[in-house]
């Protein structure tokens, strides 16, 4: 239904809306060949207020230091990935609004880029230290989502299996953002029904019960972890509150599954929690099958930006290990530009590839339909 609604819109405007588009395509086709001073030349002939979207608070700190090291006039916008969308087939016949976005779920963002709203930018400064699998859509950074316990008391979680936390002793001591709020959640749940990592849990299984998996009349092994799973869940409002709670002295017992990089927050305790890859990193084993999750944030020029050459500058900037700053001074972003390492202390993003599971755009979109509503089953 979405796709046939996005078709009516763009035929019903198509006498304004393709040559905008034609002309933005055209700008950052040959934006795509100019050196660093060629972009910073065509940005400042640019004029008004360049806009940007993000789906991340720290955007407005990166914005706000690319306006004064150029002298161009900024507004950064924090918005959820429903609102961007939303913004973007409001704003995409009137050539006003965002020059670019920062924007996650590979999945949507697959729609975006077939409707003609987004258009990918890759600068030829970071063409030979960003990975070919990585530029199209353009990867700003990779964001992870971990189990992390909490370390107090007598019954630490400390699991070195995830179908540990299918245990009936474990309802009520596991904290996640509902799926049906937060679309990388459920992405994350639709990739364990996948034939990779429901093989990969049901050998799990067997590590940790020592004998087959009974499907027990779900469709894989992804199915039944997932059922189980959020059986033994409660439901956090946001992965800032729900870091809050697993690190307070009350919630012994507890583990949660929340980015990373929340563990910045000064209303964590961080000394009262322990990440299960960094535990299972130093005494060399592994979280079978996975330890959490891993999705990228894309950087996108929109397809009516009215600065679209100050769009893809900004993106250069973005891609530079100044523009990463506002990311990278903390643990949980991962630059997939080789010349910037994580923060000192976090594990390197190869690791996290290896025990993470990784969005596959084309599978959720096929799938998608499918998981979620056996998911709404488990979240009445």
């Amino acid at each position: 239904m979405k796709k046939i609604l996005a078709l009516i819109l763009a035929l019903s405007l198509c006498i304004c809306v393709l040559p905008a588009f034609a002309d933005v395509a055209d700008d950052v086709a040959a934006g795509e060949a100019l050196s660093h001073d060629e972009l910073v030349e065509k940005a400042l002939a640019e004029t008004g207020t360049f806009v940007v979207y993000g789906n991340t608070s720290r955007i407005a700190d990166a914005v706000a230091a690319f306006g004064e090291l150029y002298g161009i006039e900024v507004e950064p916008n924090n918005l959820k990935d429903a609102e961007i969308y939303t913004k973007l087939e409001n704003e995409i016949n009137a050539g006003t609004g965002a020059s670019m976005v920062m924007i996650q779920d590979g999945a949507q963002l697959t729609y975006a880029i077939e409707d003609g709203w987004l258009i990918n930018f890759v600068p030829a400064s970071v063409k030979d230290t960003v990975a070919e699998g990585d530029r199209n859509p353009l990867i700003h950074q990779y964001i992870n989502k971990l189990f992390i316990y909490n370390n107090k008391g007598e019954a630490v979680p400390a699991i070195k299996n995830v179908w540990e936390l299918t245990d009936p002793a474990m309802k009520g001591k596991i904290i996640f953002k509902n799926p049906e709020n937060e679309q990388v959640n459920m992405n994350f749940l639709v990739m364990l029904t996948s034939e990779e990592w429901s093989g990969k849990l049901a050998e799990a299984y067997k590590e940790w019960a020592g004998v087959e998996i009974d499907l027990g009349g779900y469709e894989n092994a992804g199915y039944k972890w997932i059922a189980e799973f959020l059986q033994n869940c409660t439901f956090g409002n946001s992965d800032t509150t729900i870091a809050e709670e697993v690190s307070q002295e009350t919630a012994a017992g507890t583990i949660g599954l929340f980015v990373l990089s929340k563990l910045r927050s000064s209303s964590v305790v961080q000394e009262n929690l322990t990440v299960a890859q960094y535990d299972a990193t130093a005494n060399g084993y592994a979280v079978a099958p996975f330890s959490g999750f891993m999705y990228p944030m894309y950087v996108m020029v929109s397809a009516a930006a009215p600065r679209p050459y100050t769009a893809m500058l900004f993106i250069e900037y973005l891609m530079t290990a100044d523009g990463f700053k506002p990311w990278g001074k903390s643990v949980g972003a991962y630059s997939p530009n080789t010349v910037i390492l994580p923060k000192e202390g976090d594990l390197g993003i190869e690791i996290w590839k290896d025990s993470l599971v990784m969005e596959d755009a084309e599978y959720i979109l096929d799938n998608y339909e499918n998981v979620s509503t056996f998911v709404s089953k488990y979240l009445q």
